[in-house]
């Protein structure tokens, strides 16, 4: 049997959408209708959610996002430069497959997807990262161009559910900064919506001290907090003497927490790692919930890694897939900045 791919309507259709969102092991908040629709508000485009159906089974999901400017068409997945977590494609009921099927099914549903994009689209650029979606090869034998790209896992659930032997795989100044602070000085909490947008601002003003372009706006943020249902975004903040010195964004899946902004280094003279202090609470309560896995969202910049290695995380592989004209991610970072 054939599989057909339709589209649906982000505003008349994201109750069906958000039930084939929960019923997926790919997915992440940023998939839900809600963040779909501020995703497409926030970076002017226009969004377009496939599913891939069986008969009258979701097999797939993709969402897309087109950016068109004159006679100029892009498609991308995530938005451009929305700094969203990973999108890209994601796969329902395939688990229990032999591999066979599993393989046949997922070639089907993407040639589906690509197929619905030159009929409906004809995008002159297609970008599009693949991340919790192993299986590539579709878009090697459709000619797109697929370049590795990385990010740190810290599994929880191999500590053996306990919080110390999860410390004890840390390198030795990550377990002393941790063990040696002292509660009295600071304290560290799920915070509200202000401090959402504290976090963005104060990752924005490290951007902006380094001569480097930063697109998250705090109302997308804080927007995304609001509207997603609890638990969804968790800002956890470090607070010495009652003020505001460090945070982290949490998005939230039924399986993984990911380290979405924040963890800057902090403009704070204080006497603790408040970084180190702030990772830890994450992942330990995170531990505490049984989720399975902390994304440390990257893998890339070399002095990032240094920090983020002393976690003992695994090195996890994502994909970059590209096909069309070059320089058009130029043309939308001059478009952002305009806006």
């Amino acid at each position: 049997m054939t599989i057909e791919v339709t589209e649906l309507d982000p505003w008349q259709d994201g109750a069906e959408w958000d039930r084939y969102v929960e019923r997926s092991d790919g997915t992440n908040p940023f998939f839900r209708a809600d963040a779909i629709r501020l995703q497409a508000q926030d970076t002017g485009t226009t969004p377009h959610l496939l599913v891939g159906y069986k008969g009258q089974e979701a097999v797939g999901l993709f969402p897309l996002f087109e950016f068109t400017r004159g006679p100029i068409t892009g498609v991308f997945s995530p938005a451009p430069q929305s700094w969203s977590c990973y999108l890209g494609p994601a796969l329902l009921n395939v688990d229990k497959l032999k591999q066979r099927k599993a393989d046949r099914r997922i070639k089907r549903f993407l040639e589906g997807c690509f197929a619905w994009l030159d009929t409906a689209v004809s995008p002159l650029y297609t970008r599009i990262v693949a991340a919790e979606f192993d299986d590539v090869r579709p878009f090697v034998w459709n000619e797109f161009d697929v370049e590795p790209s990385y990010t740190y896992v810290v599994d929880l659930a191999s500590a053996g559910r306990s919080e110390d032997d999860l410390l004890d795989r840390f390198s030795s100044d990550a377990r002393s900064n941790i063990r040696n602070a002292d509660e009295d000085d600071y304290v560290i909490e799920e915070g509200d919506t202000d401090d959402v947008e504290r976090i963005v601002e104060q990752v924005a003003a490290r951007y902006e001290n380094q001569g480097r372009a930063f697109h998250l706006s705090p109302a997308f943020a804080r927007s995304l907090h609001r509207v997603l249902p609890d638990g969804s975004i968790r800002p956890y903040v470090c607070r010495v003497d009652g003020e505001f010195v460090g945070g982290i964004l949490v998005v939230e899946s039924e399986t993984t927490r990911y380290r979405w902004q924040g963890g800057v280094k902090p403009d704070a003279d204080v006497n603790i790692a408040i970084n180190d202090l702030l990772d830890w609470h994450v992942m330990r309560d995170g531990l505490r919930a049984e989720l399975e896995r902390y994304d440390l969202v990257g893998a890339g910049v070399p002095s990032i890694n240094r920090y983020k290695a002393k976690f003992n995380p695994r090195l996890v592989t994502n994909y970059v897939i590209t096909s069309g004209a070059f320089g058009f991610d130029v043309a939308v970072d001059r478009y952002r900045k305009y806006r």
